[in-house]
């Protein structure tokens, strides 16, 4: 047991893109415990309204396995805190995200390559899924 002072742990805002919430059915990660081993630290998660509509559609017109694996997406975004976002100024749920990222300065969870890469060169550290087993992030927090 050590006696140095317990530090007040500052509350992280995470963005999770849809890719985010397939996450649990394609890989079985708890994808919420494992972002708080990952960082360690008090994290607050968000759903912009672009990437729920985005899931509510494929809810409604995907595939018959899209249709079930979006509604589950929909239950676990439930845990998360929703932000509207009014849809002429943010264009793609994409759009959105790269915005919200920057706005508020924080990392953002997706697993679309070309989103990451978007981030990566604005300097948003990202938080993707490694060797279809646990979480990693590329950049600082």
């Amino acid at each position: 047991m050590t006696n140095e002072p317990k530090q007040t742990r500052k509350t992280s805002k995470i963005i999770l893109d849809s890719s985010a919430l397939f996450v649990p059915l394609q890989f079985k990660i708890d994808i919420f415990e494992e972002l708080k081993r990952l960082l360690n630290r008090n994290l607050q998660f968000f759903l912009l309204s672009p990437i729920q509509r985005e899931l509510e559609e494929l809810r409604e017109r995907g595939s018959p396995k899209m249709r079930k694996n979006a509604s589950y997406a929909l239950k676990l975004a439930e845990r998360c805190v929703f932000f509207e976002i009014d849809e002429k100024i943010a264009g793609s749920p994409d759009d959105a995200v790269v915005q919200m990222a920057c706005e508020w300065n924080c990392a953002v969870f997706t697993n679309d390559k070309e989103l990451r890469k978007r981030l990566r060169n604005i300097n948003v550290p990202v938080i993707y899924v490694r060797q279809k087993s646990h979480l990693e992030i590329d950049g600082m927090i």
